[in-house]
């Protein structure tokens, strides 16, 4: 939809001919927030069984090793250290190497956004969410599945700054697949700047799209090249290519990022029974094996270079081998990563995932499951945390807006309860005595607008007012929410000096033809 699109005009209560506006007569959300978890993280198993895991771990990289197909990369594990022989990609560490290592990365720093008022807390007990990055296609209620284009990427922009519960982009959140591959990040990054004011993200494909993402990073947020070494701005995500292997695009790309102390997530990709032994311990001990190998790898191209422990350990469907998610065993692995990252002292990511074709019941449960998994795990971000379905497979329009009342009940529940003597209610409990009711005192009428969390998308009204306006579920409220949020939407304010900046810096890059043919 178009950017000058007229916001949906308020109406007052009362019956009217649109159902919409009557069901939903202004958009009232949490506000923008860091979101902190005050909980002491869960252990779902010992420090003891946490120390297995890390030996075990340790003894993988002594012992099997770790494929480097980079040849640059492994000149570099070789000059610190690491066992490298000539013409094999195949790397040994000495576990002191690694521990050593792991040592110098930060285990907290600020993520910075162009607009400061978007700056995240990474690390101690902050939980950011992000959009759902990469599915290639797109649905809706009304949109059969079909390619991601870059109009519907451009709308998930702006649901993603829309959205206070959003935090960052964490890549894109569809694939723009109508921009030729040379050039897609190009203009898929300008338009991040354009329509979000957020944390941002590049892909690690190569050493040239980072050097164009952090060339864009850089003058999106005023500030020099060398300067953005002393600025985390900009976030990427490696996968291992488990088992025990980082390919060359990825390497090349961790790089770069390090160079210019620019975050990387470090993800194995652990499926058990498929690219990770079938057990949730196997997997998890290969998880750790191919993160700190990635972590302290980091630590040897750039010593302090920030970065992120990342866990996806779930398990396949034995019978389809299809990935399944929102699982006990994901939930159970998502939460000992914590503790695993925790061990090597590094910020957490984890993931909001399912494996249902559609933003239905299954989508639902499934997220519910990985959410409290994030939580109870105390994961620092949360990668995809609006709007997959399909196993990461497809973006879904409701399922964003499903996702938001889920982290936002999520966030509130986090916050501390206060137990002053006002809000304790004592002098409310003497006024009204025995028998009576709380509705017309001074304490209730003081706090009743904001004394409960109030959805965006929830109905709770009775069945028969439920019934007299449409029978609509969630689903399909959650459709006209999305609707309403795209009609509505305002471009943050961005320097008309910046902006034609950038414009020329795309162009250009165009016109050279972008990144080498992959």
């Amino acid at each position: 939809m178009a950017d000058t699109a007229e916001p949906r005009r308020k109406r007052a209560g009362g019956r009217s001919a649109n159902r919409t506006a009557e069901r939903t007569p202004t958009f009232q959300q949490l506000p923008w927030r860091q979101v902190r978890n005050p909980f002491p993280p869960f252990k779902f198993i010992s420090d003891d069984q946490v120390e297995t895991i890390h030996n075990a771990a340790l003894e993988v990289l002594e012992t099997i090793g770790m494929n480097f197909l980079a040849g640059e990369a492994r000149d570099i594990l070789r000059a610190h250290g690491a066992d490298v022989t000539d013409g094999n990609t195949r790397v040994r560490f000495d576990r002191a190497l690694i521990e050593e290592n792991l040592a110098r990365a930060p285990a907290a720093y600020t993520m910075h956004a162009r607009n400061p008022e978007r700056n995240l807390h990474w690390g101690d007990n902050a939980m950011n969410f992000a959009m759902v990055s990469s599915p290639p296609h797109v649905s809706a209620l009304d949109l059969p599945r079909q390619a991601g284009t870059f109009d519907t990427y451009c709308d998930f922009l702006k649901l993603a700054q829309h959205l206070n519960i959003v935090h960052m982009l964490a890549g894109y959140p569809v694939e723009p697949q109508d921009i030729a591959p040379r050039v897609r990040h190009l203009d898929a990054y300008q338009a991040m700047v354009r329509h979000c004011d957020k944390v941002n993200y590049a892909y690690a494909l190569g050493r040239d799209r980072i050097r164009d993402s952090l060339a864009m990073t850089s003058i999106a947020h005023g500030v020099s090249m060398e300067e953005l070494k002393s600025r985390p701005s900009l976030f990427t995500v490696v996968n291992a290519n488990s088992p025990l292997q980082y390919d060359i695009p990825m390497l090349n790309g961790m790089m770069e990022m390090a160079r210019y102390h620019q975050p990387v997530i470090v993800t194995p990709f652990t499926l058990a029974g498929a690219m990770a032994p079938v057990t949730v311990a196997g997997a998890l001990v290969q998880q750790h094996a191919e993160a700190i190998a990635g972590i302290a790898f980091m630590q040897m191209v750039s010593p302090g270079a920030p970065c992120v422990y990342g866990g996806f350990t779930s398990n396949v469907d034995m019978k389809t081998g299809s990935p399944a998610f929102g699982t006990p065993e994901h939930a159970k692995a998502t939460i000992i990563g914590g503790q695993l990252a925790r061990r090597v002292g590094v910020p957490y990511r984890a993931s909001n995932v399912n494996a249902s074709n559609a933003p239905d019941v299954q989508s639902t449960y499934e997220s519910q499951m990985t959410i409290w998994g994030c939580t109870l795990g105390h994961c620092n971000m949360m990668m995809h945390g609006l709007g997959w379905i399909e196993g990461g497979l497809c973006a879904s329009y409701e399922k964003v807006i499903i996702d938001a009342e889920m982290l936002q009940m999520m966030s509130e529940f986090l916050l501390p309860l206060d137990t002053s003597r006002d809000e304790l209610g004592l002098d409310a409990m003497a006024d009204v005595g025995p028998g009576g009711h709380y509705f017309g005192t001074q304490h209730t009428l003081d706090r009743y607008e904001t004394a409960f969390y109030s959805p965006i998308l929830s109905d709770w009204r009775n069945f028969e007012t439920w019934q007299e306006h449409g029978s609509v579920d969630a689903t399909h409220r959650a459709h006209q929410i999305y609707k309403d949020l795209i009609a509505s939407y305002e471009k943050p304010p961005l320097d008309p000096a910046i902006d034609e900046e950038l414009d020329a810096f795309v162009q250009r890059r165009h016109e050279e033809g972008g990144v080498p043919e992959d």
